[in-house]
């Protein structure tokens, strides 16, 4: 029974290499002959390369490795990107001149540091010729090389340094001043700093639109104005604190020796430079033109102390 089932189940064919499904019993032999000498099926159409990476041939760099082995490196070899960052940097290195150039047109930020050129010893001078210029005699800006020297070295010089400081001052001292009559709050301190500079800004453009019509050849810049203009803050505190500690009287009596001051300051500082050499010297002033501008330089110093009375006679109750 088993020989017949086995004579079943085998056909008869003359190839050997070719065993039907339906075999019972498989010959070893014809199992090795359907099995490759590397261990592969023969019916898998593609190679396995899960199991190990392949390996590069010799000679030939991976991918992202430059020609010298290092990442990046084809990149930066080619003469185009070479050629284009240094386009890149020529364009950035002009774009910021030009920046600069402007900026410094409209807004000089190298001059402001020489206005800034103060320490603690040209500060206190300057504080007591503001207050004190009576006695003061030589009112010339030395010069180096027919370049100014700095504040610092020249007490005669314009700075930035005390009008700013002043100001601040002034708005710290307006604000304890109404604070000690109870009328203190944010909105009439803002209008106290905001009307103050927008009277400042008015009186520099008056004084450059009289320069202009007057046609005076002069030295004298913007911020040389404003410097000036910004003086008058120092009279302004000196007087707000005498009428808090000593009354309305105190205030006045302070504020009055104030405007002296700052107006004698302002004449023998500008005479200097819209007058003639001949009247910085002293000589008489002759010709209309010389009139002018002696008038100019009196009604510059005379508006100080009206704006120092308009500004500081309602803080003071």
């Amino acid at each position: 029974m088993c020989c017949a089932v086995l004579a079943v189940c085998i056909p008869h064919s003359t190839d050997q290499n070719v065993v039907s499904s339906s075999s019972c019993v498989i010959d070893p032999k014809l199992r090795m002959r359907n099995t490759s000498k590397d261990g592969t099926d023969p019916s898998q159409l593609f190679d396995d390369t899960s199991a190990a990476p392949r390996m590069q041939p010799a000679g030939f760099p991976g991918p992202g490795v430059g020609a010298m082995g290092y990442p990046g490196q084809t990149l930066l070899s080619d003469p185009m990107s070479n050629l284009a960052m240094a386009y890149g940097s020529s364009l950035a290195s002009q774009g910021k001149d030009l920046v600069d150039k402007n900026l410094d047109r409209f807004l000089p930020i190298s001059k402001l540091k020489y206005y800034f050129a103060v320490d603690t010893v040209y500060v206190g001078k300057k504080l007591g010729l503001l207050v004190f210029p009576y006695m003061h005699q030589n009112w010339e800006v030395s010069y180096q090389q027919d370049t100014p020297v700095a504040p610092r070295f020249d007490i005669n010089a314009p700075d930035l340094y005390i009008p700013a400081m002043g100001f601040i001052t002034y708005i710290l001292v307006a604000g304890l001043a109404l604070g000690t009559q109870n009328r203190f709050t944010p909105e009439i301190l803002g209008m106290q700093a905001s009307s103050a500079l927008v009277w400042l800004i008015m009186e520099v453009l008056a004084v450059l639109l009289s320069l202009y019509l007057v046609t005076v050849n002069t030295d004298l810049t913007t911020i040389d104005l404003v410097a000036f203009s910004g003086y008058k803050y120092v009279g302004m505190i000196v007087g707000v604190v005498a009428g808090l500690l000593f009354g309305r009287t105190g205030y006045y009596l302070t504020l009055l020796w104030c405007c002296i001051s700052i107006f004698i300051f302002m004449i023998r500082t500008l005479r200097l430079k819209l007058l003639s050499e001949a009247a910085a010297q002293g000589v008489l002033v002759h010709g209309a033109r010389n009139q002018l501008r002696m008038y100019l330089t009196m009604s510059i110093a005379g508006a100080q102390p009206i704006f120092m009375y308009w500004l500081t006679y309602h803080l003071v109750g």
